[in-house]
């Protein structure tokens, strides 16, 4: 049959120890592709990139010519490729020999060039920038390089057009977290210690992770959760629930956290803005916690603290009130207001009360009533004013635990009002720093998915 006849005419003389040139100034010229077909796993930790890659080399074999006139009018013939000259070509970010099939044959044509298509499982270092996570770009090259024969001997150059090989997705696989964005290629020369020049072929593989993933179930918790925590703002200032609600958040983002730890990815080079986004949210739960313990104690411990100073009064319930906009400030001048009167009522009471002690309001009153009376005893003089002594001592000591308690009534009242426009301070300061935070990072990731 033309192809036994074929393999054993070119066979036969056939030395594969040899480069396949008649003359040795000849420079054999291999033609490389590739195409990718999957990105199988990126391991920040160990900056390695596993790819599977559909690889070609074409290059011309002198000795594996023949006219196909005389076999029969065939043209291509596929040859074993332990039998013939294959170059060593290797790719110099190889970390592991990945498990790759065996592709036992090439393809020669009649005018001897040679056609070897293989697919490689590729294990390559890469220097891997996990910053922008879950947004990431990643760029890592495939270097194709002779290992041994310099540039003289063994040149290398690309089967394709640099543009077809760009934006070449036609049998990539896009289903998993990474997507290909293009391929790009580049050839140069180099040399090792003044050595000779080697000829490489670069190919970068830019390839984007697929955020959604990660934006559901990472970002998106923790956004509810600082939402939460500014709505707890909301809760009475002057009621324990707060401080509980507070305590409850943090201790959730702390399991949250735990949770989302192996999620993350781990280098020792840096860490990812994301995990710095998420130290952030924990010390602004801190700093809102910190801040409602502050104002809590502050409006219940009325009983031990003096009277609010006047500068803090200025500042607080005069100043603050209209920088804030608080349409209750009103209110705080009509408390203090009811307050003082009540201090007069109270003032007023005490004086009828000093006049009814004596049985009579005016001087006549008082000798009306003496000359009605003129057969009182001493005796009895004596024991209805102690008696009305004891009244009154009793009414003042009642009138004066009275004025006290309005007086402590009036410190609390000026130190809750205090409490709540501190509140409202820290709240809106709060809430400030936290949408310049969001903002900042929501641009940022923008821009790097749409880069």
């Amino acid at each position: 049959p033309a192809l036994r006849r074929l393999s054993h005419h070119l066979l036969a003389h056939y030395q594969k120890g040899t480069r396949p040139v008649r003359d040795w100034r000849t420079t054999t010229n291999v033609a490389i592709d590739l195409m990718v077909y999957a990105i199988l796993s990126v391991d920040e930790k160990n900056q390695v990139l596993t790819t599977y890659i559909w690889y070609r080399q074409h290059w011309t074999d002198e000795f594996l010519k023949w006219d196909p006139a005389h076999f029969d009018n065939l043209t291509q013939i596929s040859l074993p490729v332990e039998s013939i000259w294959v170059p060593d070509i290797l790719i110099n970010e190889f970390v592991d020999v990945g498990k790759s099939p065996h592709v036992p044959y090439v393809y020669v044509s009649h005018h001897g060039e040679v056609q070897n298509l293989k697919p490689i499982q590729v294990m390559t270092a890469c220097s891997l920038d996990i910053y922008n996570f879950p947004f990431d770009v990643q760029n890592c090259s495939l270097t194709f390089t002779s290992w041994l024969h310099h540039i003289r001997d063994i040149n290398l150059s690309l089967w394709r057009q640099p543009e077809l090989v760009k934006f070449d997705r036609s049998v990539f696989m896009n289903q998993g977290e990474w997507e290909l964005l293009y391929i790009l290629s580049h050839f140069q020369e180099f040399s090792v210690k003044s050595s000779d020049n080697y000829a490489e072929m670069k190919f970068y593989v830019v390839i984007r992770r697929r955020p959604l993933f990660y934006t559901v179930s990472l970002l998106l918790p923790s956004i509810f959760l600082m939402v939460m925590d500014i709505v707890g703002f909301y809760l009475p200032p002057n009621s324990g629930e707060r401080v509980s609600f507070k305590i409850t958040l943090l201790l959730g983002y702390s399991v949250f956290l735990i949770i989302v730890s192996d999620t993350l990815p781990a280098t020792a080079v840096g860490t990812p803005l994301i995990g710095i986004y998420f130290v952030v949210c924990m010390a602004l739960l801190v700093i809102s916690l910190t801040e409602t313990i502050l104002i809590v104690c502050l409006v219940h411990k009325q009983d031990l603290q003096p009277h609010v100073p006047e500068w803090v009064k200025h500042l607080l319930l005069e100043r603050a009130t209209v920088l804030l906009c608080i349409r209750d400030r009103k209110k705080f001048s009509q408390s203090r207001t009811q307050s003082s009167d009540l201090s007069r009522q109270a003032e007023n009471h005490d004086s009828t009360a000093k006049l009814t002690s004596h049985g009579c309001e005016e001087p006549r009153e008082c000798g009306a009533l003496g000359g009605t009376r003129p057969a009182l005893t001493f005796a009895s003089r004596a024991e209805g004013s102690a008696a009305l002594q004891g009244i009154l001592r009793e009414t003042t000591a009642i009138h004066q635990l009275l004025e006290k308690r309005e007086e402590f009534r009036d410190i609390a009242r000026e130190w809750l009002q205090v409490g709540y426009v501190l509140d409202v301070l820290l709240f809106r300061a709060y809430l400030a720093a936290v949408l310049a935070y969001s903002i900042t990072l929501g641009t940022l990731w923008s821009v790097w998915r749409d880069a």
